[in-house]
């Protein structure tokens, strides 16, 4: 205990450059000393002892308290900052920053997050040009970026609601995003700022809005939500379909109840099993020959691609199938997800 004093000048240098506004401490003490500590609560039959490390963790976070003027946070700290008192060394331990935002994606060929080389899983190889992915970048890297560079945070993950394919522009007012920064050394972030910068970047590619602080809490309701989505869906049929029948059999997709087996074009990582899933609306937005273009509203999880072509007739019913003419997906956008998570959590 004489050292208290020696322990919180250790941990007060080991907080310079972080930015945070509370905090908490811990500590490693040597097992031996806490293998007799518990000697002698048994010996005095002590029922309620307090432990050596709680003591320590308190005389040295009020001399913190004093020094830094920042309060301790017990349940939810910015930062832990842990002193091992057999060696003297102190660490520090940030909590991740959340990022609540919506993303557009102007740009095919552009996946939701790091693909990495399905050869190497990341390490490089002449697949994938040394690079350890399958594509330059992606809407995770390029919300990142910008985001780490302000932060200074060692590493980033992105949870969006749901995943549009590769190949599929999102649209409307975009989709709702967590980005999880970890081990961030600047926690005062400019949200208007941070996204002219991400803006500014990827004019083109993505835009994001509504940019401001989240957290865990908010990060899973959006990983587990299961929001209807619209989609706008251009398709080409084999031969010319009449107007008429066209009509009629899109109507009867309405409030219908899909059973889709697991795609072929999935099925290398996802388990194979049938999932039933209903198309909440249907409507023809134009015709043009052979072509069409349908507005399709789902629940989560239902394959839109396949449910128009049929994937080998593992989705049925399936709009080729019931218009007796193929018929395949030249583009897909989301144009909206209907959720009300910026009501529910923003007052958070």
């Amino acid at each position: 205990m004489a050292e208290v004093k020696n322990f919180a000048s250790i941990l007060e240098k080991q907080l310079e450059g972080f930015e945070f506004d509370n905090f908490l401490v811990g500590s490693k003490v040597d097992s031996e000393l806490l293998a007799r500590e518990e000697s002698l609560w048994l010996s005095a039959g002590l029922a309620y002892p307090e432990s050596i490390k709680a003591e320590l963790n308190r005389e040295v976070g009020k001399i913190l308290n004093t020094t830094l003027g920042k309060p301790t946070e017990f349940s939810n700290p910015e930062i832990v900052a842990m002193i091992d008192t057999r060696f003297d060394v102190g660490s520090v331990i940030p909590s991740p920053i959340f990022i609540y935002g919506r993303y557009l994606k102007y740009s095919r060929g552009l996946p939701q997050t790091k693909w990495f080389c399905r050869k190497c899983r990341g390490r490089g190889c002449e697949h994938c040009n040394n690079t350890g992915k399958m594509y330059e970048t992606s809407v995770e890297e390029l919300i990142a970026a910008p985001a780490v560079l302000v932060t200074e945070a060692e590493d980033f993950a992105l949870h969006g609601m749901g995943r549009e394919d590769i190949d599929v522009l999102m649209l409307g007012s975009g989709r709702p995003f967590v980005l999880e920064l970890t081990k961030p050394k600047k926690r005062r972030i400019d949200f208007d700022s941070l996204a002219k910068s991400i803006n500014t970047k990827n004019r083109g590619k993505i835009e994001v809005n509504g940019l401001r602080k989240s957290s865990r809490k908010e990060m899973i309701a959006i990983k587990s939500s299961k929001s209807k989505k619209t989609y706008r869906c251009r398709i080409l049929a084999k031969k010319p379909i009449p107007n008429e029948k066209l009509k009629m059999v899109v109507n009867t997709f309405v409030e219908r109840v899909i059973t889709q087996r697991t795609p072929i074009r999935v099925s290398h990582r996802r388990p194979d099993k049938y999932r039933k899933r209903t198309v909440v609306n249907c409507e023809i937005v134009s015709q043009n020959g052979q072509e069409f273009i349908l507005d399709i509203t789902g629940e989560s999880g239902l394959y839109i691609k396949e449910l128009i072509h049929g994937d080998s007739a593992r989705t049925q019913p399936n709009l080729s199938a019931e218009l007796g003419i193929d018929c395949d997906v030249i583009e897909l956008d989301v144009i909206k997800i209907h959720d009300d998570i910026d009501n529910e959590y923003r007052s958070e």
